[in-house]
């Protein structure tokens, strides 16, 4: 079974998954903080991430996807919405976007003042 490898500035995780969940589910199984403000339907971007390792082993990217990234900020080659990319076989390196990050920290009001009050966030570099 494939591995995910979730990195933000607040998190190092992996996950174990079987082949056809998406990247969204694998987020979600392990925790990783990937926001999803539609519910995962691609109606919007938040859950945009990058793919550092594994990219051409995920599902291909259909029109209603690339529309979505149009909407997102910093799209690189490496994007993708996290609810409509499935994974196969080969494990993945993920990188939760600052856009997704501040959309999960939307989502969840109380890990946001956990975090603030843990002087975590925002992040300082």
């Amino acid at each position: 079974m494939p591995k995910v490898h979730f990195v933000s500035a607040l998190q190092d995780l992996t996950v174990e998954v079987a082949p056809g969940t998406t990247v969204l589910e694998a987020a979600e199984q392990c925790g990783a903080q990937v926001g999803h403000s539609c519910g995962g339907v691609c109606a919007c971007s938040t859950c945009h991430v990058w793919v550092r390792k594994g990219l051409a082993s995920l599902s291909a990217q259909e029109d209603d996807e690339m529309d979505r990234l149009d909407q997102a900020f910093d799209v690189k080659p490496m994007s993708r919405l996290a609810c409509q990319s499935k994974i196969d076989g080969e494990d993945l390196e993920v990188v939760i976007t600052e856009e997704s990050l501040t959309a999960y920290l939307d989502e969840n009001p109380d890990t946001r003042r956990k975090l603030i009050a843990e002087e975590k966030w925002p992040v300082r570099k």
